[in-house]
């Protein structure tokens, strides 16, 4: 399957690329002046450099990566980050260390990954009451499973 999809590189960085024939996620690359130095519990914005024009019924969701996560405790804030078909403005990735230590970003490090994929959208309709269900109205381990 393919979709239309426009995106302008403003840095020197690859344009986003799948590690693997089978990823999922595009890798996306910081685009900075210098280094960052995260400190512990400290978040950022970072710049990429790239902007995108995604076809209606299509976002693009911005997740971490694992490997930056289980080596270095960095992740993604606002996760999945979602960019909406209509926005036009640079990606930025909201990061966060969330280790014990100061941990630095270069300009053109993988930062976080991008999935492009299909949405619906709905519409509500105003009804007086809803189907009942054997759950009802239980939630937050209501089941009693693990």
């Amino acid at each position: 399957m393919g979709i239309q999809i426009k995106i302008v590189n403003k840095s020197n960085n690859p344009l986003p690329q799948y590690s693997t024939k089978l990823s999922a996620g595009l890798d996306l690359r910081a685009y900075l002046s210098g280094d960052i130095i995260l400190k512990p519990l400290q978040r950022v914005l970072i710049p990429t450099g790239l902007y995108i024009q995604l076809e209606e019924g299509y976002e693009a969701q911005i997740r971490p990566r694992s490997g930056l996560a289980l080596k270095h405790g960095l992740t993604v804030l606002n996760t999945p980050g979602t960019i909406d078909a209509d926005y036009r403005g640079e990606i930025k990735v909201i990061l966060v260390n969330l280790s014990n230590e100061d941990f630095t970003i270069k300009s053109g490090e993988r930062i976080c990954q991008m999935v492009i994929a299909k949405h619906e959208t709905i519409e509500f309709l105003l009804v007086e009451d809803l189907d009942s269900t054997a759950r009802g109205e239980g939630g937050f381990g209501h089941t009693g499973k693990n």
